[in-house]
């Protein structure tokens, strides 16, 4: 009997842990009966009552299990370090809100019997803020135009994974994953299931500002050369232009002499927008600079507090 490990990363998610287990559990001991499974739930320190019913939800199937992580270690290593925990024979990542819904994974596992090492599902469209749908859809599209690597436009992460992909992501031993660039990158072929993302079930989205520019730069830094051909392209286009300025002022000085004053306000001007362009990239390659320490320093994905029903 083959067996299928189902991977929920969650944080504060203490609405969502109950509902997301019996509706796991129920499909299969019911539709997927011909497989065993494993539910593996990985806690990135919830400040709420997620560990306490995540306990009784262990106490109560043994096939379900949990990792609890010392402190947060972040939107991408939690999930990542999860994943290579999983025993099956192929892995399912998805999150635990219900926006990946849990009908996906029949239909992955109909495609991964038919030979597809990887199975992802794509967002075709969102019940969520439709300018949020738009702004990650003009983000896919200026990062796959700048990337080396073809990047896989609106997906979350959620997908199967065969457990040989999965030992490939064990080999690569990656201090900052970034799993939707390794997929693109490293993967086998791949089958990609459309579906429409709902709301919510229940609870807030941990998702602000910080954490989506924080993921927009480890892709940009992972996969593109872009932010450095970037400052590259821009200082020789202003040192050019400055040039000519230069000249331009130098020949009417040298025509109007006298009448010619050019004063203090292009002068102030020039310093102020060239200091701000050279902090700008300052702060652009220094986020190249992170990536770097951070992979160099080669520190653990996460540390565990405690393992349940393993």
């Amino acid at each position: 009997m083959k067996k299928i490990s189902i991977l929920i990363p969650c944080y504060n998610e203490e609405e969502n842990v109950g509902p997301m287990s019996e509706a796991i559990v129920a499909l299969f001991e019911g539709e997927l009966s011909d497989y065993d499974y494993e539910l593996v739930f990985i806690d990135n320190d919830s400040k709420d009552t997620t560990r306490i019913k995540l306990r009784e939800i262990c106490r109560q199937n043994p096939h379900i299990k949990a990792i609890f992580n010392a402190k947060n270690f972040g939107q991408f290593n939690s999930p990542y370090y999860g994943i290579l925990q999983t025993t099956g024979d192929c892995t399912i990542a998805m999150v635990c809100d219900f926006q990946d819904p849990v009908d996906l994974i029949p239909r992955y596992i109909t495609e991964w019997e038919k030979g597809y090492k990887i199975v992802i599902g794509i967002k075709t469209s969102s019940k969520e803020n439709k300018i949020m749908y738009g702004i990650r859809s003009l983000y896919y599209k200026l990062l796959n135009k700048f990337s080396g690597v073809e990047q896989i436009e609106h997906f979350t992460g959620s997908g199967l994974y065969d457990k040989d992909f999965i030992q490939v992501l064990r080999d690569l031993k990656d201090p900052t994953p970034f799993m939707r660039g390794i997929v693109a990158e490293l993967g086998y072929k791949r089958k990609e299931i459309p579906y429409e993302q709902p709301r919510r079930r229940a609870g807030k989205s941990k998702n602000n500002f910080y954490t989506l520019y924080d993921a927009a730069m480890l892709s940009i830094t992972s996969y593109t050369k872009f932010g450095l051909r970037l400052c590259t392209f821009i200082g020789m286009f202003c040192g050019f232009v400055s040039v000519i300025i230069g000249l331009i002022y130098l020949v009417f000085k040298l025509i109007w002499w006298d009448r010619f004053a050019a004063g203090m306000a292009p002068v102030l001007i020039g310093m102020f927008f060239l200091g701000s362009l050279q902090l700008f990239f300052i702060g652009f390659i220094g986020e190249y600079i992170s990536s770097i320490n951070q992979r160099v320093m080669n520190r653990p994905l996460v540390v565990e507090e405690e393992r349940i029903n393993f």
